[in-house]
């Protein structure tokens, strides 16, 4: 396959309707429910019925067959399904084959979500296997994994747990601007009280790592010629690519360089645009770790160079790069799968940008004329790593 036949994805399909149920606490609410809540506030975004979805892309730690679930909760029949299970990356790939499924004419409408009550249970249900290289040591997982790539991380570029705090405090500073946001009352961050929280792994605090949070979230797709007829501002895919190297930790080829590496050159390859060109940059930030590693690896920055680039607040609201608008993983929520929150985030800032009414913010909480956006989702332990690249329409 040569690249003119990858890029016959570029811009054929885009998101029309997008919604978040029960973020944060959700007391009473099955996972199921808050799923199916999100996908029928997602329809009226888009103005499309139930009765017209044919795809069905579903993943949570709760139910293992998530789309057939899901489709039997609401009553659909689909054409074609996936509940591919890859981590909190799964979404971002999920609307990768939704693209292929829809430009192939085998659905006309697909429908992507997630649902979580892990913080309103108590808990969130294991979904994995025993590692059998690691099992042995019982290492507390997954913020053991994250908190080795952390260690090698300062090893090998020098790297301080002030580099790693400099995260969070950006992140808190994004989501005092978002009234959606979990934290959003609960005031700024400074580095002195990363720095003094509660130790989890060495070098991780709790404040390096993300909320417990419920949620559930849904986006709706279509093919781009039905997307101009739908309700509010389509937002279209416009370069999209998945990679893992390892499932362990122990396997991971290189701690500190991600398989994000290859899932953004080729998405960023096939949308015709560099990183340096996207307006806001929504990354999966479980640990303040991810953001270093993903603003290096999606090509930011060189190997290293992250440590300068989140100095000074320059990834907050008042900095050049426009990360994690909305508070991420470590500030906004996360109902232990997060993927699908990046693409929410990634698509509102062009839909605000647009024109929609996407939801009030405060302050900086939107970036003025965004044109491009990539979200970039990463699964179990620097595992999974997808990439999409979003854009509205005069970016096609």
């Amino acid at each position: 396959m040569n690249q003119n036949d990858i890029n016959n994805l570029r811009g054929k399909t885009a998101v029309v309707g997008l919604a978040e149920s029960g973020c944060g606490m959700a007391s009473g609410w099955s996972a199921m429910e808050i799923m199916a809540n999100s996908v029928h506030d997602a329809l009226d975004d888009a103005g499309i019925k139930l009765n017209e979805v044919d795809g069905v892309f579903a993943a949570t730690a709760f139910h293992s067959m998530a789309a057939m679930s899901l489709s039997e909760y609401l009553g659909l029949k689909p054409k074609f399904a996936d509940g591919s299970q890859i981590g909190g990356s799964s979404f971002l790939s999920h609307i990768l084959t939704a693209a292929l499924a829809l430009d192939a004419g085998l659905i006309n409408v697909a429908v992507v979500a997630y649902g979580s009550n892990q913080k309103s249970i108590g808990g969130f249900k294991t979904i994995s296997e025993a590692m059998p290289y690691e099992a042995q040591y019982e290492p507390r997982m997954p913020v053991t994994a994250y908190a080795l790539a952390a260690k090698r991380y300062m090893h090998e570029f020098g790297a301080s747990r002030e580099d790693l705090a400099n995260v969070a405090v950006s992140a808190r500073d994004w989501a005092l601007l978002n009234p959606r946001a979990y934290t959003y009352d609960k005031g700024p961050l400074t580095v002195e009280d990363v720095l003094s929280a509660r130790p989890i792994v060495d070098p991780l605090g709790k404040l390096d790592c993300c909320l417990v949070t419920d949620g559930g979230a849904a986006v709706i797709m279509t093919r781009s010629d039905r997307a101009k007829d739908t309700k509010n501002t389509p937002i279209y895919l416009l370069g999209a690519a998945m990679e893992h190297h390892h499932r362990m930790v122990s396997e991971m080829p290189d701690l500190v360089r991600t398989s994000a590496i290859d899932s953004s050159q080729r998405a960023f390859k096939m949308s015709s645009y560099k990183a340096t060109d996207m307006d806001t940059i929504q990354l999966y930030d479980a640990f303040t770790i991810n953001t270093l590693l993903f603003l290096e690896d999606l090509g930011f920055c060189k190997k290293g160079e992250a440590i300068e680039l989140v100095k000074n607040n320059n990834i907050g609201p008042s900095g050049s790069l426009k990360v994690n608008t909305n508070g991420g993983g470590l500030s906004c929520v996360h109902p232990g799968m997060y993927g699908l929150f990046v693409t929410l985030e990634a698509i509102r800032q062009l839909r605000n940008s647009a024109g929609d009414n996407v939801g009030e913010r405060s302050g900086g909480g939107w970036i003025d004329n965004a044109k491009l956006s990539v979200a970039h989702g990463n699964g179990g332990v620097l595992s999974s790593q997808v990439t999409n690249v979003w854009g509205v329409s005069e970016t096609l």
